[in-house]
C-alpha cells in the first residue's frame, strides 16, 4: 500500500511533482529495493525524510523517494535489517474488491525484509501493467493489498497481471520468479 501511495501521489504522480524526477529515473533502470526496520526513537528520524506513511490493521509502513543505493540517507542506512521475522498467521478474511492480491513463490525461500521489498515491487508492477480502469478502481477505494496465502501458487500464477523476476543482488539467483500480483474481481 505505501508503495503505490508514494507513487500515486501528487509530488511523484503529477508531472510538476516535487518526486516526480526521483521515481522516473528510479523506473527506469531495474528497480533496486531496500528494507529495513525502524523503531522507538529511529521511527520520528526515518519518518521526516520525504515519503508516505501508511497505518494499516496495527502496523506502520513509510515507502520513501526513491535514491541509488549508494545515497540512501544516513537515517536510513544505519537502520538494522534484522529482526524482521513474522508470525505466520492464518490468513484474514478477504475483502471485497477493489484490493490488489499478491503472492510469494512458495518454493523461493526469503527473507521477511526481502519477501516485503518483494510485494512492494510487485504493487508497483501491477499498478503500472494494470488495466487502467480497474487500477483506477483499486486507487480509489484505498490501494488495499492482501497477500494471498489461501489460493495455491499455479492458480496465482494463472491470474498474474504482474511479475517480479527478482535481479540477483542478494538473496535469490537472478530471474528467479519471487511475487505476482492481481487485482481480483
Amino acid at each position: 500500500m505505501a508503495v503505490v501511495r508514494l507513487l500515486t501521489d501528487p509530488r511523484a504522480a503529477e508531472s510538476d511533482g516535487e518526486w516526480r524526477a526521483a521515481v522516473r529515473e528510479w523506473e527506469s533502470r531495474r528497480i533496486r529495493k531496500v528494507t529495513r526496520r525502524a523503531r522507538g526513537v529511529r521511527w520520528p528520524e526515518a519518518e521526516k525524510l520525504p515519503g508516505v506513511t501508511v497505518a494499516h490493521e496495527g502496523a506502520e509502513v513509510r515507502a520513501f523517494v526513491p535514491t541509488a543505493v549508494s545515497d540512501v540517507p544516513p537515517e536510513l542506512a544505519r537502520l538494522q535489517v534484522a529482526g524482521l521475522d513474522l508470525e505466520e498467521g492464518e490468513p484474514g478474511p478477504r475483502p471485497e474488491p477493489p484490493y490488489a492480491a499478491i503472492a510469494l513463490n512458495p518454493d523461493v525461500t526469503m527473507t521477511t525484509g526481502k519477501a516485503a521489498a518483494q510485494c512492494g515491487h510487485a504493487a508497483q508492477l501491477l499498478l503500472r501493467q494494470g488495466r487502467r480502469r480497474h487500477v483506477a478502481a483499486w486507487i480509489e477505494g484505498g490501494a488495499r493489498v492482501r497477500l494471498a496465502r489461501d489460493v495455491p501458487w499455479r492458480d496465482c500464477v494463472k491470474r498474474a497481471t504482474a511479475v517480479v523476476r527478482d535481479g540477483g543482488f542478494t538473496e535469490v539467483p537472478p530471474g528467479t520468479m519471487t511475487a505476482i500480483a492481481w487485482l481480483p474481481r
